[in-house]
């Protein structure tokens, strides 16, 4: 028979074992905390995506983006009654200008043709310039704000699918001109040939404003130059008034796509735990120094002789 003390001791190493965990346990907690530091790293300091990476995810969500896009029903009679009803909200506030606007500028003809090849080139050439630029010269802070444009994008697909509008140009009693088709302008397609494969009726929100914005909003942080800076506040701004004098967006669309750039910045200062622009330029990874070898010659110390 076992003496208390030998009872009392066997039980304190059974608790003991119950408290403490096997090799098997450990193992998979330390995996568990190796694993939640790297991701706390890397949301303190992403890493530098790889190129055929970012390459086959442009391509990919653009192409995804536009399925979407184009798949959403065109509900004209509802697309129409919108239009309306924004540009009764506009005229009840006074501030219905892009008829005025439109009207104006259309009567000046090289203006009007250079704003329909604007609408219809920069919103992508700009785009993609400023993500080639951001991968090469910011590589720690551009996943970051290539979440933002992605998060943003998906956002304004929810908005085409739930609130379709037709454009001020396609309004049916609205008094718009169709700037592209009065001027024969080629590469848009917001009217001509085109139309058959774009949804005519997504236009809140504008995602020319927001692709703009992302992209001024990048070049005034990041830009050195304060002429590139300035320039970068001065896109978007012409974008607004390229828009509404093309009459392809009411003023209140800019509000929409501005709302979901909003979206798009809380989403990765979520994920991030940063403003996309307040992350490091370079990954910290990257910016480690390197351990320095010494040649195992060198790596004793030098024994004198005697004289």
């Amino acid at each position: 028979m076992k003496e208390p003390t030998e009872i009392q001791s066997g039980a304190g190493q059974a608790a003991q074992r119950g408290r403490m965990p096997d090799g098997a346990t450990r193992a998979a907690q330390s995996r568990s905390a190796a694993l939640r530091g790297r991701v706390r790293d890397q949301r303190r300091s992403p890493a530098r995506p790889r190129l055929w990476f970012e390459l086959a995810l442009i391509g990919i969500s653009y192409w995804v983006y536009s399925l979407a896009r184009n798949a959403v029903p065109e509900q004209e009679a509802i697309a129409q009654k919108h239009a309306s009803w924004i540009w009764d909200f506009e005229q009840s506030l006074g501030v219905a200008v892009e008829r005025s606007v439109n009207h104006a500028v259309d009567g000046v003809g090289w203006l009007i043709t250079g704003m329909n090849y604007y609408y219809a080139t920069l919103h992508f050439i700009v785009t993609i310039g400023v993500l080639v630029w951001l991968y090469r010269r910011h590589p720690g802070r551009y996943a970051a704000a290539r979440t933002v444009l992605f998060v943003t994008t998906g956002i304004a697909l929810v908005g085409f699918y739930f609130f379709p509008l037709a454009p001020p140009r396609l309004m049916t009693d609205g008094g718009f001109i169709d700037t592209v088709k009065t001027h024969g302008t080629w590469g848009s397609t917001a009217s001509g040939p085109a139309t058959h494969v774009s949804n005519q009726f997504a236009a809140m929100p504008s995602m020319h404003i927001g692709w703009s914005m992302w992209c001024g909003l990048a070049i005034f942080f990041l830009a050195r130059r304060t002429w590139v800076r300035v320039l970068g506040l001065l896109y978007p701004a012409a974008t607004l008034v390229v828009i509404v004098s093309t009459a392809n967006h009411f003023w209140m669309d800019a509000v929409g796509g501005e709302l979901c750039l909003l979206l798009g910045f809380l989403t990765a200062r979520w994920i991030y735990h940063a403003w996309p622009y307040r992350l490091p330029r370079v990954p910290a990874r990257e910016t480690a120094e390197e351990p320095i070898t010494v040649p195992e010659p060198y790596s004793t110390p030098a024994v004198g002789t005697a004289r």
